[in-house]
């Protein structure tokens, strides 16, 4: 069986032509799919029924089932969903005067071990298929009623550790015979991947990145995050330095203050430092709380401190006001299990 939502528009044209169809009957069913938003062939109604039978057959759409849904001050509503026994995300709609953000996990679970995120305590299951990653956008269009304008892949799981699949994604949802998200309110988040982020910046496409950084040298860094262990920072750096060039995009680095651990004057300093001359924004956060982790958030006159010394050496820094915190939907608190 195939994932038709899963299929580009060109795959899904081929995939007709397998079945002695035209073409163009491709298309048809990647917009009902991914534009419409069919959850069966049966709606469907432009398609013969005959292909629409063949199709029952030889394919499924990925619909995920609704385990739980907690909406939260601020406009934000987590949803736990499954896609199959175990494979169980977390995704998150933001309301807010200029539109709807989704924030999506491209996992059932993490393998990067991130010391502060909830995430990565289970391990990985497995990665999602594109459909999967496409069918987070469309069950929330469907269950808010409302259109999501940005996206934003920042939920379980390392994007560019499911490199593949979250390409495809992009190609689906940015198509114009979809939903034509554009490119420039589509973010994708990663803990430094660095190989992974030149063959992003070598697509040429335009979407934005965001490099999760915490710490501003390679032993703070490490204790953090372990893939810092594997890329340490100068080829990290380098790779950011590659995005930059080819595509003159600004990268966001986000850095979530932790008392006592990355917060000092020192930290402030190296970073700034390291980002220097860089096309670089700084996007600083308060540490969300994770049960089975004792650290803890920064405090305001700390944060406020922080962004005085990046100022000192022309970084661009702002200090964002986190959401979802009351329901677990916050960065880092996502998580691909149902606890009972």
């Amino acid at each position: 069986m195939i994932d038709v939502l899963s299929m580009t528009l060109t795959e899904a044209e081929d995939f007709a032509q397998s079945l002695g169809e035209k073409r163009f009957r491709g298309r048809q069913l990647f917009s009902w799919l991914n534009k419409r938003l069919a959850t069966s062939f049966d709606e469907c109604s432009d398609i013969p029924k005959q292909l629409r039978e063949e199709l029952s057959k030889r394919a499924f759409i990925s619909l995920p089932r609704e385990i739980r849904q907690t909406s939260g001050e601020l406009r934000a509503k987590k949803y736990l969903l499954e896609f199959e026994k175990d494979i169980i995300i977390e995704c998150v709609l933001m309301t807010a005067d200029y539109g709807a953000t989704l924030c999506v996990s491209t996992q059932a679970g993490c393998r990067m071990g991130c010391a502060f995120c909830a995430s990565t305590l289970g391990g990985l299951r497995r990665s999602l298929r594109a459909g999967e990653i496409s069918a987070q956008v469309y069950f929330a269009v469907r269950e808010s009623a409302s259109p999501v304008t940005n996206i934003v892949l920042m939920g379980c799981g390392e994007p560019f550790d499911n490199y593949d699949n979250v390409v495809k994604f992009l190609d689906i949802i940015n198509c114009k015979e979809g939903l034509g998200i554009g490119r420039r309110q589509i973010t994708v988040s990663t803990c430094g991947v660095a190989p992974r982020i030149i063959d992003f910046a070598r697509l040429g496409a335009g979407y934005g990145l965001a490099v999760s950084l915490h710490a501003p040298d390679d032993e703070l860094r490490r204790t953090l995050m372990p893939v810092a262990k594997a890329y340490p920072l100068r080829e990290l750096m380098n790779a950011c330095d590659v995005y930059t060039d080819l595509t003159r995009r600004r990268i966001t680095y986000e850095y979530a203050l932790i008392e006592g651990v990355n917060d000092s004057d020192a930290c402030a300093n190296a970073l700034g430092k390291l980002l220097r001359r860089r096309l670089a924004h700084v996007n600083l956060m308060f540490l969300n709380r994770v049960d089975e982790h004792a650290l803890a958030p920064s405090h305001k006159a700390r944060a406020r401190d922080f962004i005085d010394i990046l100022k000192s050496y022309r970084i661009e820094a702002t200090l964002r006001k986190s959401l979802g915190g009351d329901i677990g939907a916050a960065c880092g608190q996502l998580r691909a299990a149902v606890r009972h």
